[in-house]
């Protein structure tokens, strides 16, 4: 019964082991539901050189991105470290606007600084919200400009689904991308600028007293995952954004709206594993798809999803806790 239990779970994604430990396999079946069904839940995951989609799910429909937004703030940064226009070392001074940002933080107070090399490090590994604004506004002036500057780069990369009103993705409804949006970001991300895509592989950055670890666990726990962002709101569920590569091929792989950090991380890598399986098995003549390789819709119940959500609620206490990463969500 382990056994089925197990590929039942792998097949979603999710690690048997996590219900071992906790004696959920005991739990009696209850009404039918699913991971993919879940309301905020989107998915996409496609090749990253050639844009082949291998497999998708609502992936058009609008979601809060979270911290994910920062991959397209340092789109912005990175552009303008490209032009010359922005240096490495350049000193990005700190308002009393960004200083007083909700967690996940890091912390300085209004007129210290940091420079535009350590601002990057903070958000690709911490996710600092107040960092990101700092960067906002050292570039645009203001964060309702750098918004606007955001949102129409989205559209000119081909983001019709997306607009942008800040730089952190703190809870704001008109803050929105999709889940193929976000793909077409991080493709972007990694063809535009591959001198500065190291940046989202860095497991930690120490600044100061302080070693900021990076959220994205696939980068300790899956070989070949280098990249790319995490989020997490109340509002827009767990969301991950990660690129790996494997046999010189490289998939990307988006999941919007998980119900915890560990259901999220798992969705991700039975993607991107089940989608370098669809590759090379076309290599010896197979024809198989993503979805093949996935059970839904009844493939969890709902005593299994509570836990997972619990779990979900326990992890918002440490690196993901709260709004966009980190802190208590402000009422809106």
């Amino acid at each position: 019964m382990a056994k089925i239990f197990g590929h039942f779970f792998r097949c979603m994604g999710v690690s048997a082991s996590l219900f071992v430990a906790s004696g959920l396999l005991a739990v009696a079946p209850v009404q039918a539901s699913s991971l993919f069904e879940q309301p905020k839940y989107a998915a996409f995951l496609a090749d990253a050189e050639t844009g082949e989609v291998l497999y998708s799910r609502h992936a058009d429909a609008q979601r809060f991105p979270a911290s994910i937004t920062k991959v397209m703030t340092l789109y912005m940064v990175f552009e303008r470290l490209a032009a010359g226009t922005l240096k490495l070392d350049d000193r990005v001074v700190f308002s009393e606007n960004a200083a007083r940002q909700q967690p996940s933080k890091l912390g300085l107070k209004p007129g210290e600084s940091l420079t535009v090399d350590q601002a990057i490090r903070s958000l690709a590994t911490k996710s600092a919200n107040d960092v990101s604004v700092a960067l906002a506004e050292h570039v645009a002036g203001s964060v309702p400009e750098f918004g606007r500057l955001m949102t129409a780069r989205a559209k000119t990369l081909g983001m019709s689904n997306s607009h942008f009103v800040n730089p952190h993705g703190l809870p704001d409804a008109r803050q929105v991308t999709s889940a193929r949006d976000i793909f077409i970001l991080s493709r972007a991300m990694i063809q535009h600028f591959p001198q500065y895509y190291q940046y989202f592989q860095q497991q930690q950055f120490a600044f100061g007293n302080q070693v900021l670890r990076n959220h994205n666990h696939l980068l300790r726990t899956m070989p070949g995952v280098d990249g790319i962002k995490t989020g997490f709101t109340r509002a827009a569920g767990f969301t991950l954004a990660a690129s790996a590569v494997r046999d010189g091929r490289r998939l990307i792989a988006v999941v919007l709206g998980g119900p915890s950090r560990v259901a999220r991380d798992s969705n991700v890598e039975t993607l991107l594993s089940s989608g370098f399986t669809v590759l090379a098995a076309r290599d010896t003549g197979r024809r198989i798809q993503v979805a093949d390789m996935l059970a839904e819709p009844g493939d969890l119940n709902d005593g299994i999803l509570e836990a997972l959500v619990e779990q979900g609620s326990a992890e918002q206490g440490s690196a993901e806790q709260g709004s966009a990463e980190g802190g208590p969500v402000p009422r809106r």
